[in-house]
């Protein structure tokens, strides 16, 4: 059986157990809580990198990286046009993967001890992020993010909400009202509704 080891906090998994249920694959996947930064976590003997998402196919092989994982779920229902087909559609993927790199590089500085954090980092990741926002918020008010839940509406809502819960620090919502509406539409969605980190 294909293995999931996943962590609920982290956006990059989320992606991953949302388009497992958007395509009606998520009850033929074993879904397994593991432990970051944990020399003792699950994930360890099937991904030495330690990081999620991480699938284990049923042959014994195991892909890491969201975007890998994306890509091999659409070849298993081609159908459900689960990855960008064309170049727009890739572009808007770039933009909100883009977006969710920066937030996690944000985050991860904010977690460090206060005296050991690197103002630069935080101030390039925060320039980053509102540039972005503001971006986005053009791109959905022309149409951008709308039609058939795809990856890049998937990644897009998983990184909003992520600050939305996680990382409270960047406002993104501030003058922004068509990105948060979008933002509260999609995650209405049952495959949303069924992840949302506790």
């Amino acid at each position: 059986m294909v293995t999931l080891f996943y962590s609920p906090g982290s956006p990059y998994a989320r992606m991953v157990r949302v388009a497992l249920i958007e395509i009606g694959l998520a009850d033929q996947v074993e879904h397994i809580e593991a432990t970051l930064r944990d020399p003792a976590s699950v994930l360890l003997p099937y991904n030495p990198v330690g990081r999620v998402p991480t699938l284990r196919l049923d042959d014994g092989t195991v892909l890491t990286e969201s975007l890998l994982i994306l890509s091999w779920l659409d070849t298993r229902v081609p159908a459900a046009g689960l990855w960008p087909r064309d170049d727009t559609e890739r572009a808007r993927m770039g933009t909100a993967m883009g977006l969710m790199d920066g937030i996690a590089v944000w985050n991860r500085e904010l977690r460090r001890p206060e005296h050991e954090r690197s103002p630069g980092v935080l101030a390039l990741e925060e320039t980053r992020a509102n540039r972005t926002a503001d971006a986005l918020e053009t791109l959905v008010a022309n149409g951008g993010y709308a039609g058939p839940i795809d990856a890049a509406r998937i990644a897009l809502a998983c990184v909003l909400n992520y600050c939305e819960h996680r990382q409270k620090v960047f406002p993104w919502r501030a003058g922004r009202p068509t990105l948060s509406d979008w933002h509260d539409r999609i995650v209405q969605r049952p495959s949303f509704r069924a992840t949302m980190p506790v």
